[in-house]
């Protein structure tokens, strides 16, 4: 396991790719997406998210990149959850993750919410912390409940953003981050960034880093995309 600063360092103005897949999707196994992410160092990605416990580990084992680890589940209104478990975070641990993506938001999970949940984490694991948010508010308080550092991931995909998500990526998020934390808190641009301008304007708002995933490692989405354009 890397140390924090080491990954921070690593990543910075750099490409992150998730490599995670699910449902019938063909390439929904450990060596379906470790294929994903060897496609993805090869490519110079700096560093690789990926979803659960047997994924995480494969991916570990055939990358030389740090790997940000994560568990995705549902709240009870059947809006996404990352990682909202001290189970989660313990098996995350395990499988040897450089670092575990942590769902940073307000609503509760073990009876808390986000920022109190990685404050608890901090007490139990010595793990490096990414904090998966959706607002300005939420960033704030998990950086004060000691994440090392914040992820836009979440935006538009919480009842209170979910007028966000058809509207490409946050940039205006990333911006605002940015603005308010310059560099004593790295902000992770993440969610919806599907062409490598978006990106490149992320890394111009200010972002650490950028995530992408889905326009890189699901083929059945681009070539959806690409249908939808043709046949209107």
């Amino acid at each position: 396991m890397r140390v924090m600063v080491q990954i921070l360092e690593q990543i910075k103005g750099r490409l992150i790719v998730s490599c995670q897949a699910e449902g019938a999707s063909p390439f929904n196994s450990p060596e379906g997406v470790a294929m994903f992410a060897l496609s993805a160092q090869m490519g110079g990605a700096a560093a690789i998210r990926s979803e659960g416990y047997e994924k995480t580990r494969r991916i570990i084992q055939s990358v030389d990149l740090p790997v940000i680890g994560l568990k995705k589940s549902m709240f009870d209104d059947q809006t996404v959850r990352i990682t909202g478990s001290f189970e989660e975070v313990r098996q995350l641990v395990l499988s040897g993750c450089d670092m575990v993506a942590v769902d940073g938001t307000f609503r509760k999970r073990e009876g808390m919410s986000g920022p109190d949940f990685i404050r608890a984490v901090r007490q139990k694991h010595q793990v490096p912390i990414m904090a998966d948010i959706a607002t300005v508010a939420e960033a704030e308080a998990c950086r004060e409940a000691g994440a090392d550092c914040v992820s836009t991931t979440l935006s538009g995909y919480t009842p209170e953003t979910a007028s966000h998500k058809g509207a490409g990526p946050d940039l205006e998020l990333v911006g605002h981050l940015s603005d308010k934390f310059g560099a004593q808190m790295p902000v992770v641009a993440e969610g919806r960034y599907h062409t490598p301008a978006t990106a490149a304007q992320a890394i111009n708002k200010g972002a650490w880093a950028v995530v992408v995933g889905s326009a890189i490692t699901r083929p059945h989405l681009i070539t959806k995309w690409f249908k939808n354009a043709i046949e209107g």
